[in-house]
């Protein structure tokens, strides 16, 4: 479980582009920010979010975020508006 705290610096991170995060704070933040882990295959995990109308794949690169997954995410964070969960 990562902190409020910590959770607010990786969103700033990845608004920012400055690089990789590791897979399980990428994972934390997205649940953090209102997706749920719908159904996983394997090691790829299909998380889904009320506002989106497509599921949201990701995977490890060994311990990190894909780089591509984290500027997905950024897109989504911008386009509709996704703020942390006030429970996180």
């Amino acid at each position: 479980m990562v902190r409020r705290r910590r959770l607010e610096q990786l969103i700033e991170h990845v608004l920012q582009g400055r690089g990789s995060i590791s897979f399980q704070e990428f994972e934390s933040l997205i649940e953090a920010l209102g997706f749920d882990l719908a159904r996983q295959r394997g090691s790829h995990r299909i998380y889904i979010h009320p506002k989106l109308t497509r599921p949201f794949p990701v995977q490890p690169h060994g311990k990190d975020a894909k780089r591509y997954q984290i500027r997905q995410l950024r897109d989504m964070i911008r386009g509709y508006r996704l703020t942390l969960d006030p429970n996180a």
